[in-house]
């Protein structure tokens, strides 16, 4: 009976190990990605602009995030502004055409 048992946990594991091998070779992509295709870094563009701006208003970067307004790819940046005389900072949120 034993040997029954432990014939069927071997037959078992190897379905196992076939299944998850044949997922894998299915989950690899067909078609390999040109290189002819742009790749566009929209998050780090932000994040750049969203730098560039809070050193044009004397603050620190808070968020820069892209976002779609009016039909048009925009990043919208929050920039912490100190505050006069030792009071909190101000927050300020600007939006900026992605270009």
């Amino acid at each position: 009976m034993k040997t029954f048992r432990s014939h069927i946990r071997a037959a078992t594991l190897t379905l196992a190990a076939a299944g998850l091998f044949a997922s894998q070779a299915i989950a690899v992509p067909a078609i390999e990605p040109s290189a002819d295709e742009p790749i566009v870094l929209a998050a780090s563009d932000c994040y750049a602009i969203g730098q560039q701006v809070a050193a044009q208003n004397g603050g620190t970067l808070a968020k820069a995030s892209q976002a779609t307004r009016g039909g048009q790819q925009v990043c919208v940046i929050v920039v912490l502004v100190p505050g006069k005389e030792g009071q909190r900072p101000r927050r300020s949120e600007i939006v900026v055409p992605l270009n």
